[in-house]
């Protein structure tokens, strides 16, 4: 087995980056990438981890995406180095996200929720604060009961506290990754919310901007769904990749490391005939 796709504590995860390698080499993967959201914080402690336990290291990130329907991450795969546009474009994405942070919080005491933004970010004990670190501190204070509740009642799209992500264009972000030595990869394309008719069409205008690969096993598509973006990934000759978009047992549980849509094991060929023949083989530096 092997994982294209999880986050640690540098983001949203529960793990830090070395409990997550640790983790991961108890359930016998082979190799594993860290993707945390809009940063490389935990990269070089997985990195000195997965040398230890003898476990292939793919360090990446997955950036947030400005686009006009639904949800556009972008994973970057095999970064070598952290260039002046990666840099560039983590600062943009941390500023937009305290701005939007600001707010929240701000909606949430319009709400009678007594939570400040300086709370949350004490309490996450990270620079990438995101709506999962103001539902912990919404439990911890009796607010809710569950996670869930948080994004169902406050959070989500049309709810009285959801405020409108600012990402990173499309162009902005390949050269980003590309110039770190990374492939971009389109993470889950299906939270695009674009019909199937017009999918193809959508991917290859998205491909033309220099995105080489398609995460078509994602856990939260249908194995159909999954084998139809393989093969319209391979159609354009674009690298299909498969994760599990890995948090923790206690952010969506229900996502297993090692394991994709239709709760399936990942298969190594997503990483030794997919991706990896497209890597220079360099290990991350600063």
């Amino acid at each position: 087995m092997i994982d294209l796709h999880t986050h640690s504590t540098a983001s949203d995860g529960t793990y830090t980056p070395e409990q997550l390698i640790a983790y991961a080499h108890a359930k016998n993967l082979k190799a594993i990438a860290l993707t945390d959201h809009d940063t490389i914080d935990g990269i070089i402690e997985a990195q000195e981890m997965a040398k230890k336990l003898d476990i292939e290291f793919i360090p990446g990130i997955e950036l947030s995406i400005q686009w006009p329907t639904g949800e556009f991450h972008l994973l970057g795969l095999g970064l070598q180095t952290a260039s002046d546009e990666l840099k560039a474009a983590i600062e943009f994405l941390r500023q937009e996200r305290d701005n939007r942070n600001q707010k929240m919080a701000e909606k949430l005491q319009e709400q009678g929720i007594n939570i400040t933004y300086d709370e949350v970010a004490e309490k996450a004990g990270t620079k990438t604060i995101g709506r999962p670190h103001f539902a912990s501190l919404m439990i911890e204070k009796g607010f809710i009961k569950v996670r869930q509740q948080a994004f169902d009642k406050y959070f989500a799209k049309g709810r009285p506290c959801y405020v409108e992500r600012t990402g990173l264009e499309l162009e902005d972000a390949v050269k980003a990754i590309k110039t770190s030595g990374g492939i971009p990869v389109q993470a889950h394309p299906l939270s695009m919310y674009v019909s199937w008719g017009k999918m193809e069409d959508k991917i290859i205008e998205i491909q033309s901007t220099g995105v080489e690969g398609l995460e078509a096993w994602h856990p939260g598509i249908r194995v159909a769904e999954a084998y139809r973006l393989e093969e319209l990934a391979h159609k354009l000759g674009m690298i299909a990749t498969a994760g599990s978009d890995f948090h923790g047992e206690k952010v969506r549980a229900d996502r297993k490391i090692g394991y994709t849509a239709g709760k399936s094991k990942i298969e190594d060929r997503y990483w030794y005939d997919e991706l990896k023949p497209k890597l220079k083989g360099k290990e991350f530096m600063l």
